[in-house]
């Protein structure tokens, strides 16, 4: 798998060998597709995070809880490469949703953190 890598400010990096390979493709591709919003992409405006639709401003009970981790949980399991989650936490404390999974890639494990409703995502190899 080879993905275009990402500069510090997420933009695209052009140029001769600026393309992650295997895990890091994936797992910048988990990132990617976790920080795309619904509708932004003019290519295919029904993509993306439902992050103001669906996460963000709801009342978080317990099953508005356990409906956002199956929304974040489908959106890592789709990405190419992904085989599935094999560990999955989150929290909701003082009106801050978090959560921490591991995902079992077609080339090894990462780690996902997620904090402020998927606004922050942060992938380890």
């Amino acid at each position: 798998m080879k993905y275009r890598e990402l500069d510090a400010d997420g933009d695209y990096t052009f140029g001769r060998e600026r393309f992650l390979h295997d895990i890091e493709a994936v797992g910048q591709a988990i990132l990617t597709r976790m920080k795309l919003l619904y509708g932004e992409w003019w290519e295919q405006t029904d993509d993306g995070l439902p992050l103001f639709e669906r996460i963000l401003g709801v009342f978080m009970g317990e099953r508005q809880q356990d409906a956002i981790d199956l929304i974040i949980g489908e959106r890592i399991s789709g990405t190419t490469g992904a085989r599935n989650i094999t560990r999955f936490e989150s929290d909701f404390t003082n009106r801050h949703y978090s959560a921490s999974c591991t995902v079992n890639t077609i080339f090894g494990n990462i780690e996902i953190d997620i904090a402020d409703g998927a606004k922050k995502v942060e992938v380890k190899y």
